[in-house]
């Protein structure tokens, strides 16, 4: 399909609940280049609510966070994106930082030639409304241990939880965790579960994109699956997870 010939959908926007969308996606259609990767992808998230965003590689599942996000790849030709009722959709990726949008993307992008206490502290609003560097380390006590090491030289695990800690220090809305336990080892795979799932007791919205389903969905109240770039299971995460014919067609598992 061209891009410039993109016919609209009228999607049904569903809720899990009475309370209204605290973030909603909205028929988005998005390009790397004359590629057509995501192709009228809609949900929406209650707030504190967290989202597995589940596929088969190539499904769209990171170029639907890249474009939540704001990113320049992949470009966002179509669609709206609200986030507490803001649109983000006209925005740049600063922009969507500025209004709470906080993605973790598999990279972590660390700083490097800075300890992990100056990498909290680069990342950190001023002043801090909800996240002191003191309350990070309570939640990362790990990362407190090493406050004054340079933050590259950090185990894979750890350069992932100072990555979530970087992001909590903006005092975000949403967050974006893209692939948050790869490469790790089981036993740190653990550990950032505990990690994520005390995130989400402190109710702050989450979407993770994750090939490891099972760990993903166990964390999830909900999951979105995509395939060839569009929405085909919007339910309960345990409805996945009790569901071995969805998870051999869809996932792979």
């Amino acid at each position: 399909m061209s891009k410039h010939n993109i016919a609209p959908v009228v999607p049904t926007i569903k809720s899990t609940g009475s309370a209204p969308a605290f973030f909603s996606c909205w028929d988005i259609h998005s390009y790397y280049g004359e590629s057509y990767i995501v192709q009228g992808v809609s949900f929406d998230i209650r707030e504190g609510e967290v989202l597995a965003l589940l596929g088969r590689n190539g499904a769209g599942k990171t170029s639907t966070l890249r474009s939540i996000a704001r990113m320049d790849n992949p470009q966002v030709t179509h669609g709206e994106i609200w986030l507490d009722h803001k649109p983000l959709h006209n925005m740049k990726s600063h922009d969507a930082a500025q209004n709470g949008v906080g993605l973790v993307p598999e990279d972590r992008r660390i700083i490097p030639g800075m300890t992990v206490e100056e990498n909290l502290i680069l990342s950190q609003i001023a002043p801090p409304i909800g996240w002191s560097i003191e309350r990070i380390y309570e939640h990362f006590p790990r990362l407190a241990e090493r406050r004054n090491q340079e933050a590259t030289t950090l185990s894979g695990g750890e350069q992932q939880m100072l990555a979530v800690a970087r992001i909590l220090a903006r005092d975000i809305k949403l967050l974006l965790l893209d692939e948050p336990y790869e490469g790790l080892a089981p036993v740190i795979v653990r550990e950032i579960e505990r990690i994520v799932d005390s995130i989400k007791t402190l109710g702050i919205t989450t979407i993770i994109v994750e090939q490891n389903a099972v760990a993903a969905l166990r964390l999830a109240d909900r999951a979105i699956i995509l395939d060839m770039g569009q929405v085909v299971f919007d339910g309960l995460a345990q409805e996945v997870l009790d569901n071995a014919e969805m998870r051999q067609q869809y996932l792979a598992i």
